[in-house]
């Protein structure tokens, strides 16, 4: 089994700071990429970033130059760092991740893991 945990949400004003982190853990091999997607209310869940294991990344244009997509190959986790939030950015972020359970499954699709979800609410 593989689980991923997220940590770091919470309440900022708008213009602030937060760093989201998620660390996968238990049957891994390797890690292709990794990502992080949000959810408003009422809302389809949508890709914010996402990172490859060689560190190329994409964004979603709403937060091109204001979120940085980061990861640690050796410690299976990668981060979001949010700045200039504004309110529109509140959402439930899941962090994803696409896993290589064993090498016997190194030629296989990687299967895709979930995190649980962490808050991020920005006030006005």
């Amino acid at each position: 089994q593989v689980q991923l945990v997220e940590s770091g949400g919470g309440l900022v004003q708008a213009g602030g700071s937060l760093r989201l982190s998620c660390v996968a853990s238990g049957s891994i091999f390797s890690i292709n990429d990794m990502g992080w997607y949000r959810q408003a209310p009422g809302q389809q869940r949508e890709l914010v970033a996402v990172i490859t294991r060689g560190g190329s990344t994409k964004y979603a244009d709403s937060v091109k130059g204001r979120f940085t997509i980061s990861r640690v190959n050796a410690k299976n986790t990668v981060f979001l760092q949010m700045n200039s939030l504004k309110h529109e950015d509140t959402a439930v972020y899941y962090c994803n991740a696409e896993v290589i359970r064993t090498a016997m499954e190194i030629f296989q699709t990687p299967k895709a893991y979930w995190g649980q979800g962490t808050q991020v609410t920005v006030s006005f």
